[in-house]
């Protein structure tokens, strides 16, 4: 808990350094761009431009690496058209092309699509550095879960759980990589996709369901009454509205009183993440 709690600081403190970089390498780029076609005019020769465009190139990579391995890609995919544009007009289409890989999903998505073989996909500056990978792959993960975790917080503190186990077998045992990557490919897909994870009846089809039963003991009858109550008597644009969410809590613990379950704590818990599923 206190190095994940560390962790999760150190990349807060180092925000600010990052967002400066990125918007930097974003203004270099453009710049270069509204010169890139007169650089001979300019007074430039032909060294000095290829010397130009691999520092262009090599800031980019930079910028991409920093991005994957402190989970900030997607935060910041506003700026990707633009950049895609200008790495394929100037820099050169053929390494562009690897990088796209990641255009229309994050990296986690990357891992669960394809498994194994997302490291292919990986600029080569983290690819050839294991450890590198390896953090790159877990602050992306502890990002899913900590933004997931209101939706169903028992399961994502499970996956959290298994997150740090895995993290200290990468540390204890550096000769077992392979089997580190494929078991992280294994609990990615269990932390996109929990339905997948083959540990909730059938009946659960839906992540609200799963949360309600996750954080009532596992109690699948208990679970599937209340969703039932819930989408039946819920008001319409209830969340926010004071009357309609004391409405709302009234359902929660009239169900649960039914299964002779009081605890305030738990109503509370309950409610919240109620209010967090968009099924609701």
């Amino acid at each position: 808990m206190r190095e994940r709690y560390s962790k999760s600081l150190e990349l807060k403190e180092t925000e600010p350094r990052r967002v400066l970089l990125y918007r930097s390498v974003v203004s270099l780029l453009r710049a270069y761009a509204n010169i890139a076609n007169e650089l001979e005019e300019a007074g430039y020769g032909r060294e000095e431009i290829i010397s130009i465009q691999k520092d262009i190139k090599h800031y980019e990579d930079v910028r991409k690496a920093i991005q994957l391995a402190s989970g900030d890609y997607i935060d910041l995919k506003k700026y990707e058209p633009a950049m895609r544009h200008l790495i394929d007009s100037y820099i050169g289409a053929e390494e562009s092309r690897v990088l796209s890989a990641f255009d229309d999903m994050s990296l986690v998505d990357l891992i669960v699509e394809r498994g194994g073989d997302f490291i292919y996909n990986m600029p080569e500056s983290i690819r050839r550095n294991r450890g590198a990978m390896a953090e790159t792959i877990e602050n992306n993960l502890r990002r899913v879960i900590t933004e997931e975790s209101p939706t169903n917080p028992i399961y994502y503190e499970k996956m959290s759980v298994l997150l740090d186990e895995l993290i200290k077998l990468r540390k204890e045992e550096t000769e077992r990589y392979e089997e580190y990557l494929q078991k992280i490919c294994e609990l990615t897909k269990k932390i996109k996709k929990p339905d997948s994870s083959g540990d909730y009846p059938p009946s659960l089809n839906s992540p609200a369901k799963r949360a309600l039963y996750d954080n009532l003991e596992r109690n699948e009858k208990l679970a599937l009454e209340l969703d039932e109550a819930i989408r039946a008597g819920r008001y319409d644009g209830w969340k926010g509205n004071m009357v309609k969410e004391k409405h709302m809590k009234l359902i929660i613990r009239e169900t649960r009183a039914k299964y002779g379950r009081t605890d305030e704590k738990e109503q509370e818990n309950i409610f919240e993440i109620v209010k967090k599923q968009g099924e609701y």
